[in-house]
């Protein structure tokens, strides 16, 4: 059921692009939401990466920076980093109300999901604040995780999780900054006890996001938090071609 849901509405999108012919997200070509050249350019993490953060280091196991101040999520993973073409993608969908990329953005990401082999039960979003949702008027994880989750036969669950407070943007702080300013913004809902639970944003830096909300999840009394991203932004990192 859950994948003739998804080819559904994949078709659905289909015949919106025959009637609207689209602008690939990435480079801005017609014919398609989201190009072959483009997602040739996509790059994946390469080598030895920590098994909590996910960020590529010289030997296995846990990084020194997890090690020291270990996040709440099991394991944090993100599909490529945050540079174009995906980069491009996500503004187009964040903030240029160009939610069919996440319907693009979704495909290209279930094969790498489908490969890290984690055992989940739901798919959770993080929650934008009311006056995020209200300038915004959607969701923009919610246009990547909710086709994911169909496509994957997960449970989509999106009001498990919620934010308690308003937070500043992320962008610009600093790690204890990014820390402090997520502390105890979230909440989670009955529906997760004893479950494994994947919440997902699109973006991460510090992961501070993705362990405050982790955090309220075990709170709660889930057995396990994954953390995915669609993109990673970072100074440096080691990655390979898909």
């Amino acid at each position: 059921m859950a994948n003739w849901k998804y080819h559904l509405y994949r078709s659905l999108w289909s015949t919106l692009d025959l009637l609207y012919p689209p602008r690939c997200g990435g480079c801005g070509k017609n014919g398609s939401r989201w190009c072959s050249e483009c997602q040739e350019r996509v790059m994946q993490f390469s080598g030895i990466l920590c098994d909590v953060c996910g960020l590529p280091q010289d030997g296995p196991g846990i990084c020194d920076l997890c090690l020291a101040d270990r996040p709440h999520f099991r394991s944090l993973r993100a599909w490529t980093a945050f540079e174009p073409p995906v980069q491009h993608a996500l503004h187009k969908l964040k903030y240029r109300r160009d939610i069919a990329m996440g319907d693009a953005l979704a495909a290209q990401m279930i094969a790498y999901v489908r490969d890290l082999n984690w055992e989940m039960d739901m798919i959770i979003p993080i929650p934008l604040g009311r006056k995020r949702m209200k300038e915004r008027g959607y969701n923009q994880v919610a246009m990547i995780s909710s086709p994911l989750a169909m496509a994957l036969g997960i449970r989509y669950a999106p009001n498990e999780l919620m934010r308690n407070k308003e937070t500043r943007s992320q962008v610009g702080l600093s790690r204890e900054e990014r820390r402090r300013n997520v502390s105890e913004a979230f909440s989670a809902g009955t529906g997760v006890v004893g479950k494994n639970v994947l919440v997902m944003d699109d973006v991460s830096t510090t992961g501070s996001t993705l362990s405050a909300a982790a955090g309220a999840l075990y709170a709660a009394g889930v057995k396990d938090v994954y953390a995915l991203t669609v993109a990673r932004a970072l100074p440096h990192h080691g990655l390979r071609h898909v």
